[in-house]
């Protein structure tokens, strides 16, 4: 099967830790997808707390705090490929997935899957971390492809990204005894000086390495921002700690064949503590 990406993007990859896909998803799916999120929204405001149910029995849809009716605030999606078959299209026929098999492939498992949303004025941000100690694996062939479901620049609270820092430490997200979900403070304070914006238009895709460092400012605009985010292992990549997000689809071969193989690289981290509410942004909040 001929490559998705041309070697130029994969060289890219492996030297920068993201790469900006174009055209992600087809328009169709793009188109789909929206409108499905949008019915989410409008659900939301018949609701003051979180709601819907998911495979464990966590809530499905996570609501910021000071959400209302007026101004719904919702902010996180668990497992939307299990919720909207626009997502599940997604996730098994799009060139998203295929450029994937091209960086981590032949062989590729689906991890997990959830819309992380910045509605127009809301608070949520996200702290830098790195999602490989969130999602430990046996090694790190793991890709989180962040498909944007609007145009998003600097001004709706774009991902902000830091070159090359996959190839660093793995950061610990422990202080004091306690996970925070992100790296100490004085650690972000460095690393947001190389911090670069990734913007796309409405259907593009950031493909991310799961060892880069990350974060994103909140949304303070009058525009919408929603990322619809998968996550994809290498088949012998195999989870060491359990999905924050279980799903009826984890370990699902996508691209290629089962192996039954095992592969193991050498990495030293404290466990992930799971959320006890619904999503990590109740963990990065009590940081």
């Amino acid at each position: 099967m001929p490559l998705t990406l041309t070697q130029d993007e994969i060289e890219a990859f492996e030297r920068d830790g993201f790469l900006l896909l174009k055209n992600a998803v087809d328009t169709d799916q793009l188109a789909a997808m929206r409108a499905q999120f949008a019915d989410w929204v409008e659900e939301s405001r018949t609701h003051s707390n979180n709601f819907g149910e998911t495979i464990n029995g966590k809530p499905r849809f996570d609501l910021e705090p000071g959400h209302t009716a007026d101004h719904p605030r919702l902010r996180r999606v668990n497992a939307p490929v299990e919720a909207g078959s626009a997502y599940r299209s997604a996730m098994e026929d799009s060139r998203m997935t295929d450029a994937v098999a091209d960086l981590i492939g032949p062989n590729v498992k689906f991890h997990h899957s959830k819309i992380n949303s910045k509605l127009p004025r809301t608070n949520t941000e996200v702290k830098y971390h790195q999602d490989f100690t969130y999602t430990p694996h046996s090694n790190a062939d793991v890709v989180t492809a962040l498909v944007m479901l609007d145009d998003t620049d600097a001004e709706n609270g774009c991902l902000m990204v830091v070159p090359g820092s996959h190839k660093g430490p793995l950061l610990s997200l422990w202080h004091g005894g306690k996970f925070t979900g992100a790296v100490d403070p004085d650690i972000e304070a460095e690393l947001a000086k190389d911090a670069v914006p990734v913007m796309g238009k409405a259907g593009d895709a950031c493909l991310m390495h799961t060892r880069v460092v990350h974060g994103s400012a909140p949304n303070n605009s009058e525009k919408r921002r929603v990322l619809s985010i998968f996550v994809f292992t290498a088949e012998d990549a195999i989870p060491l700690s359990p999905n924050p997000m279980p799903n009826v689809d984890e370990g699902r071969v996508v691209r290629g064949r089962p192996t039954g193989r095992i592969r193991s690289v050498a990495f030293d981290l404290q466990a992930p503590e799971l959320p006890q509410g619904t999503s990590f942004f109740e963990q990065q909040e009590d940081a």
